[in-house]
């Protein structure tokens, strides 16, 4: 697969609760401030690429495209937990690569429930994980916080500042749910969630919705390259199995296969 892809454009809600919007009403949002970013309307889209978790079943690509525009265009709703979006990208991206299209839509849009992320209602029976208290996502980075420490050496505090770090950057981005600077103090006295996340070192639980416009160099090159932003590397993988480390994932193959390809 030889052909370039490029961003022509790209948008996202702001990040918050919505109680009274739909999944697909959330995502037709960004769908539509990505391709005004791109100057292009749903007429110039041969394939959406429609990334969510929490409505799998309920065909949310082509409920969004009801919103806003049916053109008989091919639709593939992904889903890959925490990677779902990112493979939403990397399918529209593969598409133009292989030369099926020169123009895709992606998106990735979720409204998140209340409470720990990863827990259930118990219908599927009791599961091992559950059992051994490591199904929700706070468990499981706990998990893999303390291997990191055992193998490494790494600190409560060290962890923590990762999280001011983060807490930075959302000061940049008058998107984000919430734009604050968290001190180093107020993150490790913060509530303890899982050891050693606390309340600030976790994710809050929101709902938004992003959108992209990928096109091929042919593509880019008619409408404009001024804007245009080559992709260099999609990469997804999965954990190789690794009998010394069951807890800490793997990242590695990750990283470097994306260097590779870049």
């Amino acid at each position: 697969m030889r052909n370039d892809v490029y961003i022509l454009g790209i948008d996202m809600i702001k990040f918050g609760r919505f109680p009274d919007k739909t999944v697909p009403e959330l995502a037709a949002e960004s769908i539509l401030m990505a391709l005004d970013d791109a100057q292009l309307n749903m007429g110039d889209v041969q394939a959406f690429y429609c990334g969510n978790i929490k409505e799998v079943n309920r065909m949310v690509g082509q409920k969004t495209l009801q919103l806003i525009g049916q053109t008989g265009i091919p639709i593939v709703n992904c889903t890959n937990a925490c990677a779902t979006g990112a493979t939403a990208f990397r399918e529209g991206w593969m598409s133009i690569k292989a030369g099926m299209y020169d123009v895709v839509l992606v998106s990735g849009v979720e409204k998140m429930g209340t409470g720990l992320l990863g827990g259930d209602d118990g219908a599927q029976g009791i599961s091992l994980e559950g059992l051994l208290g490591s199904q929700t996502m706070p468990a499981i980075f706990s998990e893999a916080g303390m291997e990191h420490a055992r193998n490494y050496g790494t600190t409560f505090e060290q962890f923590a500042k990762i999280s001011v770090k983060n807490h930075h950057h959302s000061t940049m981005n008058p998107k984000s749910r919430y734009q604050i600077e968290t001190p180093l103090n107020e993150v490790m006295e913060s509530e303890m969630i899982a050891y050693p996340n606390t309340k600030l070192m976790c994710s809050a639980n929101v709902d938004g919705s992003a959108a992209a416009v990928l096109v091929s160099e042919k593509k880019a090159k008619e409408l404009g390259m001024a804007r245009a932003i080559k992709v260099k590397a999609s990469i997804l993988t999965s954990d190789p199995y690794d009998d010394r480390n069951l807890v800490m994932p793997n990242i590695n193959t990750l990283t470097v296969n994306a260097a590779k390809q870049a």
